[in-house]
């Protein structure tokens, strides 16, 4: 049988990276998408060296809608006729609402919801075409599970991202496409790193201390790697997940529950 492919926004470092990786194991041709080339490439390699030919690396701004089907028209003249779609490419923004700088929360909205958006927009579009159905992931956040204060913008639009997985999830079924997110909660990654350091500056503690006070709400007892998210994603992009729709799987050790 012919290697299925998938396709990863944001595969360039964190969870994205890790996914790619995971899904690479699980026998995926990935298509490794991020808006800087150096960590494209450097995830591709990395995935290359223990899986020869099995990734490869591609740009784009996932905010611009043309850039989104254009990489899913490239990607299935080169690997083949895509299977999985990963909506994974996001930025986080942390301020108050007040204070919040409009060109920064366009900017977020702009990736984040739109981004996904066209994603699914291109993803679907060709499974269409392909007439097998397909599956896409989406990335949502413990944020759309919970807003949190100095996370606004952030917030909304990690909760639009699981309204319009539902609705696309009712609307693509027929078509045998299946829509789901994972919601990752403290994940240690670069996104958080900025995360931490910015929230604790406006608290007036350190990025250290940040950190502790969110782990400590954690059940488990500690935060989560990028490699605990992958383990979802690789689910629902398995045949195992075929029965799974319009849901939102929470990813955070136990911090909250919905």
């Amino acid at each position: 049988m012919s290697q299925k492919v998938a396709i990863i926004t944001g595969a360039g470092r964190g969870i994205g990276a890790a996914i790619a990786k995971r899904l690479a194991q699980e026998n995926f041709k990935v298509a490794v998408a991020d808006i800087n080339q150096q960590t494209a490439e450097k995830t591709a390699a990395e995935i290359n060296q223990d899986q020869a030919n099995s990734a490869k690396a591609y740009v784009l701004d996932v905010a611009q809608r043309d850039q989104v089907f254009t990489l899913v028209h490239q990607v299935v003249q080169d690997l083949g006729e895509i299977d999985v779609f990963v909506n994974n490419a996001g930025v986080a923004y942390i301020e108050t609402i007040v204070d919040s700088d409009p060109k920064e929360v366009e900017r977020l909205f702009d990736v984040n919801l739109k981004g996904t958006y066209w994603g699914i927009q291109a993803a679907a579009s060709q499974f269409q075409l392909q007439r097998h159905g397909g599956k896409i992931i989406n990335a949502a956040s413990l944020a759309a599970v919970e807003g949190s204060a100095l996370q606004g913008a952030y917030s909304a639009s990690k909760f639009a991202i699981r309204g319009l997985g539902q609705s696309a999830a009712k609307e693509l079924a027929k078509d045998h496409i299946t829509v789901n997110a994972y919601d990752p909660g403290i994940v240690i990654t670069p996104l958080r790193d900025y995360i931490d350091t910015k929230t604790a500056r406006i608290k007036g503690t350190t990025p250290a201390a940040q950190r502790q006070s969110v782990v400590d709400e954690i059940a488990l007892g500690r935060a989560a790697t990028p490699g605990d998210v992958a383990d979802i994603v690789s689910f629902l992009a398995s045949d195992q997940a075929n029965y799974i729709t319009g849901q939102s799987i929470l990813i955070d050790g136990g911090m909250r529950y919905h």
